[in-house]
């Protein structure tokens, strides 16, 4: 398992939007003062936003019209009566 990043108390107040970026996609994040940790910002349980879809990721795109039948495809298969 990845170690928590750690923020000094400064660090943390300068990036605090960084900050919160990284705990929405999972991460864990150590808040430290005079070196010695603090705090620790961890993700609400079910509020975390999925980052990593495989192998994939970036190379496939949905388009908008993609729920969307052809014209003729629901008399077709015995829809729109």
């Amino acid at each position: 398992m990845e170690a928590a990043r750690q923020y000094n108390v400064h660090e943390a107040k300068t990036h605090f939007s960084k900050i919160l970026e990284l705990v929405a996609t999972g991460e864990e994040v150590i808040i430290s003062k005079s070196g010695e940790p603090v705090a620790k910002v961890i993700p609400l349980a079910g509020k975390v936003r999925r980052t990593d879809y495989g192998v994939l990721a970036g190379r496939v795109h949905i388009h908008d019209d993609f729920d969307e039948l052809p014209d003729g495809w629901d008399e077709a298969f015995g829809g729109g009566e």
